[in-house]
C-alpha cells in the first residue's frame, strides 16, 4: 500500500510538472516579453500550492482549500487531457509554412480558451440538473393504485460544494413532480456528516411531499467517524427513513427492500430477505451499487435502483462505466426486473460534469396483472 502510494505521488508530481511548464510556456508565447522573476517565484509558488490544495483541504479539513482543490481537480483532469494533444498538434503545425511565433501564440490562447469553456460547461451540466422519465409496466396487481409515482435521487454528495442551495432546488423540483413515493439509492453525503448537519441539510430534506413516504438506503459515501446510528439518526431528521439492510411493506402491496452497500462485509445477502417473501405484492429494491443484476432478477425483484455510477460525471469515464456495469445508466429490463440506474444528482471531487449530466428520476410505473389466457 506504501509502494501504491509512492508511485501514485510521484506520477501526479510529475503530471503537475508537466502541466506547470506547459502552462508557462503558453503565458510566455501570449505575453511576448520578458517576464520578471518576482513573477516566475509568484507562478511557481502559487502553482505549487493549488496544485497540492486538494489534500491539504482533506488533511488539514479546511473549507477554503478544499474549494480550491476541487475546482483544480477538475483542470488538473482537462489539462492532463488537453496539454499533450495541443503539444502533438504545435508539432504537427510546425511541419507547415506557418509562422512558428503565430502557431505557438494562437495554439496556447485556443488552449486556455478551450480549457475554461469546458469547465464552464462541466459546471453548467453538474448545477442545472435535468428530469430522466421513465414509464414501466409491472406484471403485478396492486390494490392500492394503479399507477404509482416514484421519484428518484441518488449520489447528491451533500457537503461543501452541494450544499444548501443544491438541496432546496433539489427539494422544489421533487415536489413539482408531485411523487408518491420518493427514493434515495444512497450517497446522501459526501463522506462528512459535518457540513450535511452545518448546513441544515436535514431540515430542508424534510419539505419532501410525499404520501408513500421517503426512503433511502446508505452508499459508500455515507460514512463518519462515529457510530453508524448516529449518522442513520441525523439523516432521518429529516423524515426520511433510512433502510440499513431492511425491508419495508408499503400500503400492504409495495415491498421495499434498502441494503447496505457492497463494500459493508457486514451486509446480508439478498436471499435473506427475498426468502419466503410474498413475491405477489411489488418488490422493489435500493441498491447503491448496480452489480449482480442477475442475482436480483433471479431473487424475484421487480425494480432495482442504483446510482453510484455518476456515468463516468467526466469524459470518458463514462466509456469506462460502460465496461464496468451491465447497466451504468438508464433503463433495462431482464424479464420480470427493471434496473433503472441514475447519473446523480450531485458529483463528486471536481463539480463539473462532461458526457453526463446531473438529474432527477420519474418512474411511471403501471400495475396490470399477468393474464393466463
Amino acid at each position: 500500500m506504501i509502494i501504491f502510494g509512492l508511485v501514485f505521488l510521484f506520477v501526479y508530481a510529475a503530471l503537475v510538472l508537466y502541466i506547470g511548464w506547459s502552462g508557462w510556456g503558453w503565458m510566455k508565447s501570449v505575453v511576448k516579453k520578458e517576464i520578471s522573476r518576482k513573477f516566475k517565484v509568484l507562478y511557481i509558488v502559487t502553482f505549487t500550492i493549488v496544485s497540492s490544495s486538494f489534500v491539504i483541504g482533506r488533511f488539514f479539513d479546511n473549507i477554503i482549500f478544499h474549494i480550491i482543490g476541487s475546482f483544480w481537480m477538475a483542470l488538473f483532469y482537462l489539462l492532463v487531457i488537453i496539454v499533450p494533444l495541443v503539444h502533438i498538434s504545435v508539432l504537427l503545425l510546425r511541419l507547415t509554412r506557418l509562422p512558428r511565433p503565430n502557431i505557438d501564440k494562437w495554439s496556447s490562447i485556443m488552449a486556455m480558451g478551450l480549457v475554461f469553456s469546458l469547465v464552464g460547461y462541466g459546471l453548467f451540466n453538474a448545477y442545472s440538473p435535468t428530469v430522466q422519465t421513465y414509464d414501466i409496466q409491472i406484471e403485478k396487481s396492486n390494490p392500492s393504485t394503479e399507477q404509482l409515482n416514484i421519484v428518484m435521487a441518488s449520489d447528491t454528495h451533500f457537503g461543501v460544494l452541494s450544499g444548501k442551495r443544491h438541496a432546496i432546488r433539489m427539494v422544489k423540483e421533487i415536489n413539482a413532480l408531485e411523487p408518491d413515493l420518493v427514493l434515495f439509492p444512497g450517497d446522501i453525503l459526501d463522506d462528512d456528516i459535518n457540513q450535511f448537519i452545518e448546513k441544515e441539510i436535514a431540515q430542508v430534506l424534510a419539505q419532501i411531499k410525499a404520501p408513500d413516504g421517503v426512503y433511502l438506503s446508505l452508499g459508500n459515501h455515507d460514512r463518519h467517524n462515529g457510530p453508524i446510528e448516529d449518522l442513520i439518526d441525523t439523516l432521518e431528521i429529516g423524515n426520511l427513513h433510512v433502510l440499513y439492510d431492511d425491508v419495508i411493506t408499503i400500503n400492504d402491496s409495495i415491498t421495499l427492500i434498502g441494503r447496505r452497500d457492497r463494500t459493508n462485509s457486514e451486509r446480508l445477502e439478498l436471499g435473506a430477505f427475498t426468502e419466503g417473501m410474498d413475491l405477489s405484492k411489488t418488490v422493489i429494491l435500493l441498491e447503491h451499487q448496480p452489480y449482480d443484476l442477475d442475482i436480483a432478477q433471479e431473487h424475484g425483484i421487480d425494480l432495482m435502483l442504483s446510482g453510484h455510477t455518476h456515468r463516468g460525471q467526466v469524459f470518458p469515464g463514462n466509456l469506462i462505466t460502460k465496461r464496468i456495469y451491465e447497466n451504468d445508466w438508464g433503463l433495462l429490463q431482464k424479464e420480470q426486473m427493471y434496473s433503472i440506474v441514475s447519473s446523480g444528482y450531485g458529483f463528486w471531487g471536481p463539480p463539473i460534469r462532461i458526457g453526463s449530466r446531473s438529474e432527477i428520476v420519474q418512474i411511471n410505473v403501471s400495475f396490470q396483472e399477468e393474464s393466463n389466457m
